[in-house]
């Protein structure tokens, strides 16, 4: 599975009564596919995984692959209680989708032998490749990513963690196991941050959350990073990321809080989080409102 491009991660937006907008979130994928990102990720992180029930993740992947039409990969999440991962990766496959990301567990931290059986046994339940999210209770040794790259299935890795020895390590161990086809992604949040370490130890890709509400500034950094133009790069880590990073860093789970509000400002009525994450202050809309001024008007 090749991509090409920032990965995009939508929100899933809501109603006023809380419900999933599903033609909100439609027009949110068609007008970030203009950008021309590499794959989208609906129900994913930024998506609010968390807290979809299955036929709500069900219903997010169907419509987004129906709005996405084949242009580009598009890749589900598919994890938590186990039960519930196998459901909402069955549901991803007959939606259409073209592979899952397998997000961690719930709650319950497991051996390596049991985290390797935890991405086993999505990866059974229906004919999609995966690809392993490296995060929180679900950190994976060079070993373990060893034996899962002899599963044709496994097709990409994510790192979410930020140990980039361990990342490095992984990278060298999978290829000692012939696979060539293996994507690998750097997933921290604001990744373009460390995009340019991991691009050192063979990981070209990351995913953007920004792209879901910047994507014009997104795209701009992505063009910078890929044509080694490193004064650009770094005009808009200062100007835009850095800033940004340092708003989002002020609570817990704003790495999806922020975008929905950046969206809001934009004109896109993408409802709130949903629990237990929190919505900006007004004051904190204001600084971030500030902020995509500021990187827009770099561009």
């Amino acid at each position: 599975m090749a991509f090409d491009g920032v990965l995009f991660f939508p929100v899933t937006p809501f109603d006023t009564d809380g419900r999933v907008d599903d033609a909100l979130l439609r027009e949110h994928v068609e007008s970030a596919l203009t950008h021309r990102p590499g794959g989208v990720f609906p129900a994913c992180g930024t998506g609010e995984f968390h807290a979809l029930s299955t036929d709500e993740a069900a219903q997010v992947v169907r419509s987004t692959v129906e709005t996405v039409s084949g242009r580009v990969p598009v890749v589900a999440g598919a994890g938590g209680p186990l039960g519930h991962a196998i459901a909402v990766a069955r549901a991803a496959a007959d939606a259409g989708a073209d592979a899952l990301l397998v997000l961690p567990p719930y709650l319950v931290g497991g051996p390596q032998a049991g985290l390797v059986a935890y991405v086993e046994a999505i990866a059974d339940a229906s004919d999609l490749p995966v690809i392993v999210y490296h995060r929180a209770n679900a950190q994976y040794s060079p070993e373990s990513m060893r034996h899962l790259a002899r599963n044709p299935r496994v097709v990409g890795f994510k790192d979410g963690v930020g140990d980039i020895g361990t990342a490095q390590l992984i990278v060298r161990a999978v290829a000692e196991e012939g696979r060539d086809d293996v994507a690998f992604f750097n997933g921290l949040l604001t990744a373009e941050l460390t995009q340019g370490a991991y691009r050192g130890i063979g990981i070209p890709l990351y995913s953007s959350a920004a792209f879901a509400m910047a994507p014009e500034v997104a795209v701009a950094h992505y063009r910078a990073y890929v044509d080694g133009d490193e004064a650009r790069r770094l005009q808009l880590i200062d100007g835009f990321y850095r800033p940004l990073v340092a708003l989002r860093d002020e609570t817990p789970g704003f790495g999806v809080s922020l975008i929905k509000a950046g969206l809001r400002l934009s004109g896109l009525a993408v409802g709130s989080v949903r629990a237990p994450l929190v919505d900006p202050t007004p004051a904190q809309e204001q600084r971030l409102a500030e902020i995509l001024a500021a990187g827009r008007g770099l561009l």
